[in-house]
């Protein structure tokens, strides 16, 4: 349980990481990369080894078998489920004990066929997310010889839905709204850090995944709100629950306010709020340093840095994420693929010969939130929202039912009114 803990502290720290570099519109889950650099820190050596150690937060030594806790604890969160897999070029012998690291049924074969290996992963990874992710961005090139993946998918439906109507996003009353009132004020929060304060609201699920919405003052940037919201649930920030929030404006965006009423009624929360979906690509090896994979990286001169995963010399050629997520009335719908690929450094006596090429195919944004497993608090991704999902009309009008999309939930359109949220100056 203890280890557990260590790799829970050590994935949200990479989370931490990763938001300082946030640009808007973005969504990234630092918990499908990690244990994927937990594998490769198992493998590395020398310089390759230290840089992975100081991005994963562990001891190389430790990290094959963090890596198998972490995935095993994955699979044991109500509506997440994740897959890990590998595929290697038939010449690429893995050494028993790094590989005896991987779950069962996770190694593969890459044929040397370039198109017909990319279709392979590209039908992984829509498999493992049920079409969320068609394509994991990653296309081997005839000299791959090691691709190591992760797919992560994500529902969680609320404990207390919304109800949908025409929102207000910066100034404008154009989007598609949240609204909901819940009992109770302590889901609501006020932290002051050393740029600004943030309000941070915990939309909670029923499986136990709660999504926490954080909104800055407005000097406040995406990693500097990301950052409040990794801080609090490490315990480096604390925050100030509703419950004792004085009257007036407690927070950004939050209104603190007596109201007479005919009836007793307990005191309540109401969060307005917008539907959202995002989708990013991200290039882990243009923040290399970020992720400990400079010396890693095929680039960088020297000896192979994995002579834990095989005796064929392996460099990293590519490492990419790709992630979609919607937040919507009745809850949150995520997928995330990560994947790294490997080429050989050198000929090995065993290569085909048409395996010799040396081809290389490189290709390529106002509130934050986090979406945290709540028994554990490991964050399961993070984002920034700027453009959140217009509220759709048909010409006349009226209001439209949209369909959800390849991830997300099924939005309340129906149930649409066209209430206002109360005025409340933006921080």
């Amino acid at each position: 349980m203890r280890s557990m803990h260590a790799a829970v502290r050590a994935a949200n720290r990479l989370t931490a990481r990763w938001a300082s570099e946030a640009r808007a519109g973005t969504v990234f889950s630092a918990a499908g990369v990690w244990p994927l650099l937990a594998l490769l820190a198992d493998g590395a050596a020398g310089a390759a080894r230290e840089e992975l150690e100081e991005a994963l937060g562990l001891p190389a030594g430790q990290a094959g078998a963090a890596a198998r806790e972490f995935l095993a604890m994955l699979s044991g969160i109500d509506g997440l489920s994740s897959a890990l897999g590998l595929w290697t070029a038939r010449f690429v012998e893995l050494r028993e004990e790094w590989a005896a690291r991987l779950p069962v049924g996770a190694h593969g074969v890459l044929t040397g066929d370039a198109a017909a290996d990319g279709r392979a992963l590209d039908a992984w990874a829509a498999e493992r997310t049920g079409g969320a992710i068609g394509r994991v961005r990653v296309e081997p090139v005839p000299d791959t010889s090691l691709v190591v993946a992760s797919a992560l998918v994500l529902g969680a439906d609320w404990e207390v839905p919304f109800e949908g109507h025409v929102g207000s996003w910066l100034g404008r009353h154009d989007r598609a709204g949240l609204v909901r009132e819940v009992p109770g004020l302590d889901g609501v929060a006020v932290a002051r850090t050393g740029v600004g304060t943030v309000t941070r609201v915990v939309v909670r699920g029923v499986t136990g995944v709660d999504v926490h919405l954080l909104l800055g003052t407005e000097r406040m940037g995406p990693g500097e709100v990301l950052g409040a919201g990794t801080g609090l649930l490490s315990g480096a920030l604390d925050a100030v629950p509703g419950s004792r929030l004085p009257e007036g404006e407690a927070g950004p965006g939050l209104l603190v306010f007596k109201r007479r009423t005919h009836t007793p009624e307990p005191p309540s929360l109401s969060l307005f709020t917008v539907e959202f979906t995002l989708r990013a690509e991200h290039d882990l090896l243009a923040s290399r340093g970020l992720f400990g994979l400079t010396t890693a990286a095929r680039d960088t001169p020297g000896a192979a840095p994995f002579p834990g995963v095989s005796r064929t010399p392996l460099v990293l050629d590519r490492a990419r994420q790709t992630m979609t997520a919607t937040f919507g009335a009745e809850g949150f719908r995520a997928a995330a693929v990560a994947t790294f690929a490997a080429v050989y450094r050198g000929r090995s006596p065993e290569e085909p010969p048409y395996e010799t090429t040396r081809a290389m195919a490189c290709f390529d944004r106002p509130f934050g939130f986090l979406t945290v497993h709540r028994g554990s608090g490991l964050v399961l991704a993070a984002g920034w929202v700027s453009d959140p999902t217009p509220f759709a009309r048909d010409e006349g009008g009226r209001a439209l039912s949209r369909s959800p999309g390849a991830a997300g939930p099924v939005p309340r359109s129906s149930r649409r009114g066209t209430g206002r949220p109360p005025r409340v100056r933006r921080g």
